[in-house]
């Protein structure tokens, strides 16, 4: 399929959210996915992921995730300036407030007459916990977390007991998590922590480890596995059609 790129700015409690919205250029409506990114919002990788997705028949929504803390448009480059400063807007915005734009994006996607009313979620890095964190709301039906980072140490400010890992039993759609086994960001204790809860939560889940590094699905720079991100894009796509 060919794809539609657009924005819109959605409205929010915490201000407006740039939105970039990539859908198939065909009669729909589709199911939607929504796409949170790593710390330096919409990059070039990001756009390449989001049209992907979106080539396969859905309605791909990738929100500016740090919104109230910079100017509508900001991309930061994957340099140390722009690491540092997605680190610390990555602190500086609570779970709480992340919460409010997802249920924004998830009213915004019933609107459009192109969506089906069905929505998943899907993201990396801090983008993948976003992901799981969207999971919570029971609009999603499904996430596909690729090497969340933060769940298993509980780092992202948030109410005391609102830690996304301790809200898991309130999962009721289908989770996909996929680690990187030399990925130093979530260790292999990590890891099994976060295992151990959805088991004992009888959560509905896929588990994968993966010999790859932190951000392998990127597609720029030295960690980039291109066979991998294949075929996670592949199992995405399979996921979000069985489960939206």
């Amino acid at each position: 399929m060919l794809v539609i790129q657009e924005s819109q700015d959605i409205t929010t409690p915490t201000g407006q959210m740039r939105t970039y919205i990539y859908r198939p250029d065909a009669q729909g409506p589709f199911p939607c996915i929504i796409f949170y990114s790593e710390i330096f919002q919409q990059t070039a990788p990001i756009a390449r992921a989001a049209t992907i997705l979106a080539g396969h028949g859905f309605v791909v929504l990738v929100p500016e995730i740090f919104h109230e803390l910079n100017p509508i448009g900001t991309v930061l480059a994957y340099d140390d300036p722009g690491k540092d400063k997605g680190n610390a807007d990555k602190f500086a915005k609570s779970l709480e407030q992340h919460d409010s734009d997802t249920q924004a994006l998830i009213d915004f996607a019933n609107q459009q007459s192109y969506c089906s009313g069905k929505v998943g979620s899907m993201g990396v890095c801090i983008g993948g916990h976003l992901a799981y964190r969207a999971a919570l709301n029971p609009s999603i039906l499904g996430a596909f977390c690729l090497y969340p980072t933060d769940i298993h140490s509980n780092t992202l400010p948030c109410n005391y007991g609102n830690d996304s890992l301790s809200r898991s039993g309130d999962i009721q759609g289908e989770l996909v998590l996929v680690f990187g086994k030399q990925d130093p960001h979530v260790s292999p204790e990590g890891r099994a922590l976060i295992h151990q809860q959805l088991m004992a939560l009888n959560r509905n889940f896929t588990w994968l480890e993966v010999n790859a590094q932190h951000a392998f699905m990127r597609d720029e720079g030295e960690r980039f596995d291109p066979a991998l991100a294949l075929q996670m894009y592949l199992h995405a796509v399979a996921f979000f059609h069985k489960v939206l």
